[in-house]
């Protein structure tokens, strides 16, 4: 399966099956390219804002990073680990995001619980899930800088956006 039929179905199940009062949309870009299969498993992250779309092991690697991409430009980002790998021996963790949104409200909302009703150990975000860990990461979109800067604050690694600022 791919992303927008998994995100279909979801939609469709909760607006007809479940009958809830809530929207869901697609944004369709101007180029027709193949979306990459999910690996097993990822549909639940799919739909939680972000998921591994592959790994990419350097012979001999001396460095890793996670790289994050949304929109067409997720294309140019396996090419960059695909490249990051070959010429400078640097493994990467491709993550296709499918809301920065999403996942910024999830982190905010557990952040605020931890601070309104503290449990023994703070709650894990999906960020902090896929995310955690000292490894570099990179986050590219087709839109402005600002919107992969939603999740900044609750990545603890180093992390850099690029986007479409001043372009387009």
């Amino acid at each position: 399966a791919c992303e927008v039929a998994v995100i279909m179905e979801h939609a469709a199940t909760r607006m007809m099956a479940e009958q809830r009062d809530e929207f869901h949309y697609l944004t369709l870009m101007n180029e027709n390219y193949p979306m990459p299969d999910l690996l097993p498993g990822s549909e639940p992250d799919l739909l939680r804002g972000m998921y591994l779309l592959q790994a990419v092991d350097a012979a001999d690697a001396r460095a890793h990073v996670r790289l994050l991409g949304s929109g067409t430009i997720l294309r140019e980002v396996v090419e960059a680990a695909r490249l990051l790998a070959q010429r400078h021996a640097v493994s990467s963790e491709v993550f296709s995001v499918t809301s920065f949104s999403e996942l910024a409200r999830e982190a905010r909302e557990l952040q605020r619980l931890d601070r309104t009703a503290p449990l023994p150990t703070a709650r894990e975000s999906h960020v902090d899930r896929l995310l955690g860990g000292a490894a570099p990461v990179v986050a590219a979109t087709d839109y402005v800088r600002a919107w992969p800067q939603l999740i900044a604050e609750y990545v603890d690694a180093p992390y850099a956006t690029l986007g479409t600022d001043g372009f387009g």
